[in-house]
């Protein structure tokens, strides 16, 4: 038997939805701006677009890390045989399919100096100039936000619970 359990298995339910809201949005927004600064691309396009949403649903607070940029995915996780060779950091919940095989961009899909960038070898034909890409490494910055952060984001429940529970014994 342990003295004081019923105590606080009493004050754990006393935690509300709203209790929790304010550690859950602080913990995301820890996670939002690691990611930020873990994104490695060149424009700040895909760092601009990583937003966070925080949703009560009945007695749960979840909160999300995202971006609306399609093209993320490729970023996080690698493209091709590139990325399938050089996918180190990504999520091992994440089951990735790679392309085995290089593909032709056409030069209406991409400019040259990315080509060039990229030491893409390219192919001048009657329809234009085709470039071919074996794809690209992986540079997650989404799953290691979150993974580097959880003993930050158990250290801001832990102290924001702890505070709850001291203010309910009052």
């Amino acid at each position: 038997m342990i003295i004081g359990l019923d105590k606080l298995e009493a004050k754990l339910n006393d935690i509300s939805v709203q209790d929790l809201e304010r550690p859950t949005v602080q913990a995301i927004l820890l996670v939002q701006a690691d990611a930020k600064s873990n994104v490695s691309v060149d424009s700040g396009e895909l760092r601009e677009s990583i937003y966070t949403d925080t949703t009560v649903h009945g007695d749960r607070v979840e909160a999300v890390c995202f971006t609306n940029k399609e093209w993320a995915q490729y970023v996080e996780f690698g493209t091709g045989p590139v990325g399938r060779a050089e996918h180190a950091g990504i999520s091992p919940e994440a089951a990735v399919a790679y392309t085995q095989q290089p593909w032709w961009i056409h030069e209406s899909q991409v400019d040259r100096e990315t080509a060039e960038k990229y030491h893409w070898v390219a192919i001048e034909t009657k329809d234009g100039i085709f470039y071919q890409c074996s794809g690209q490494p992986a540079r997650p910055y989404l799953y290691p936000a979150m993974k580097n952060n959880a003993d930050n984001i158990r250290d801001i429940f832990e102290s924001h619970l702890t505070e709850v529970i001291r203010r309910n014994t009052r």
